[in-house]
Parts: C-alpha cells; sequence; structure tokens
C-alpha cells in the first residue's frame, strides 16, 4: 500500500525511471515498440521511493539542471581552430579535426543511445563544418557527463526493481 501522499513530479520521476531501466526495456521490448509502454504498479512504498529519486536524478540531468554538472569529466587539452571536419572515436577521444579532441570519453556515452540516434555522435555531425565555440565545448563535455550519468543510474534502477 502507497501510504503517503505523492505529487504528479513524484509519479512522473517514477515513470521516468521505469522506462529508463535496462531489465524493463528488454522485459517489454516488444511493447514498446507497438504500443503504449507497461508501467508496473510499485511493489511497496519503498520501491516507489527508491524510482522517484532515480527518476528525478535522470529528470534533472536531461533538462541540465543537476550538480552533476557542474564537474565535467572530459578534456579538449589542444588549442586550434575548433573546427568539425572529421569526427571518429578512439582510444577515449572524440577527434574533430586531426589536431583537437575531447578527451576521457567513455565509450559507453560515444555509443550511447536514445530512442533511434546516438547523441554524442549526432550533436557533432549536425554542425560539421562549424567552429565550435567556448560555449559549445562546454555543452558538449556536459552532453557527455550526461549519458555516463545516465548509464550509472540506468543500471542502479534495475536493483531497485
Amino acid at each position: 500500500n502507497l501510504t503517503d501522499s505523492y505529487s504528479s513530479e513524484d509519479i512522473l520521476d517514477y515513470i521516468y525511471a521505469i522506462l529508463y531501466s535496462p531489465q524493463y526495456r528488454e522485459e517489454y521490448k516488444q511493447f514498446l515498440r507497438l504500443d503504449f509502454p507497461r508501467i508496473p504498479v510499485p511493489k511497496d512504498d519503498s520501491q516507489f521511493k527508491n524510482l522517484i529519486k532515480h527518476g528525478n536524478q535522470l529528470r534533472a540531468l536531461h533538462l541540465m539542471q543537476s550538480p552533476l554538472l557542474e564537474h565535467l569529466n572530459t578534456t579538449f587539452p589542444i588549442s586550434g581552430t575548433n573546427e568539425i571536419e572529421r569526427i571518429y572515436y578512439e582510444d577515449k577521444k572524440v577527434w574533430i579535426n586531426n589536431k583537437q579532441y575531447f578527451g576521457n570519453v567513455s565509450e559507453v556515452s560515444w555509443n550511447f543511445y536514445i530512442g533511434g540516434y546516438q547523441p554524442a555522435q549526432k550533436w557533432l555531425k549536425d554542425r560539421k563544418g562549424q567552429i565550435l565555440t567556448n560555449g559549445d565545448l562546454e555543452h558538449y563535455q556536459k552532453i557527455i557527463k550526461i549519458l555516463d550519468e545516465t548509464d550509472k543510474i540506468m543500471h542502479t534502477i534495475d536493483s531497485d526493481l
């Protein structure tokens, strides 16, 4: 029995957590492709609260409002033109031209899928031929941090299901 009073935001966070669970995505793969997703009723108040917490963390990350984004793990160590000419990933580096790269990028982040696309790759491809500003460089590093943290939280969600 869910005895506490919950807000609509709590319900949203619970659903958000469920939809990001790898276990849930695998179990309901066919339903997610063909129909509306089935959202399971929480087993108990404790599970509900834990999933609300995970959903809230994910939502804050995806809205770029998480305090985790104040500490970025990636680097952009080489100065140059900042022009996106050739994009490729190698040895934890995302190269944007022959000289410059974002360092310390996990393979998980580089290959991470949301829906039908890979945000770490798509963001750069959409800007090919452009010169990145300092704001752009920081924004991309935040994207990488978001993808890393999303992956971590996703695997934590499964332990609470």
